[in-house]
C-alpha cells in the first residue's frame, strides 16, 4: 500500500479525514490502520497527531491492529438479541474457531461484535466489510463463508 496514492486522491482538508482513513485501511492487506499511516494523514491533513487517533479510537470501524481480509461484525443489539444473534454468533465462532476480536489462523476472517447495523427489519444481522447480511441462520452463514472462501 503506497500511503501518499490514497493520500493524494483527497484534498488537503480536515473534512476529508474520515474517506482518507477509510481508503487507508480499504487499502492494507490487513485492513487496518498501522501508525505510520495516521503519522502521514496528519501532516497531510496539518492536524495534530492525537486528534487522527481519537477519531480512530472513536469509531469502531477502524482498526490500529491486523485484521482479516474478511471482517465480520455481528449485530448485538437488543432486537437482533431478541432474535436470537447470540446463538448465531456461538455458532459461527464455533464454526470459524475463533471468538469475538480473532482472527482465523488463515488470516481471512476477524469476528466483532457491533452495538446495532441498522437492520432491524432483517434480524439478526451481520456486516462482512461493506455488505450487509439479515435474517442470519447457520446455514445462511456457511454459504456465505464458502462463497468468500472460493472467491
Amino acid at each position: 500500500m503506497n500511503i501518499n496514492i490514497i493520500l493524494n486522491e483527497f484534498k488537503p482538508v480536515k473534512d476529508n479525514l474520515l474517506p482518507i482513513l477509510h481508503g487507508l485501511q480499504d487499502n492494507h492487506p490487513q485492513n487496518y490502520l498501522p501508525d505510520e499511516a495516521l503519522k502521514a494523514t496528519a501532516k497531510y491533513l496539518n492536524i495534530s497527531l492525537s486528534s487522527v487517533y481519537g477519531v480512530v479510537g472513536y469509531y469502531t470501524m477502524f482498526s490500529r491492529k491486523p485484521r482479516g481480509k474478511y471482517v465480520v461484525r455481528f449485530c448485538t443489539s437488543p432486537v437482533c438479541s431478541l432474535m436470537g444473534s447470540g446463538n448465531v454468533l456461538d455458532w459461527f465462532s464455533q464454526f470459524l474457531g475463533i471468538k469475538v476480536g480473532e482472527t482465523t489462523p488463515d488470516g481471512l476472517f476477524t469476528l466483532e461484535g457491533s452495538e446495532c447495523l441498522g437492520r432491524c427489519g432483517k434480524a439478526p444481522s451481520m456486516m462482512i466489510n461493506r455488505d450487509f447480511y439479515g435474517n442470519l441462520t447457520p446455514e445462511k452463514i456457511e454459504s456465505i463463508i464458502h462463497q468468500l472462501k472460493n472467491a
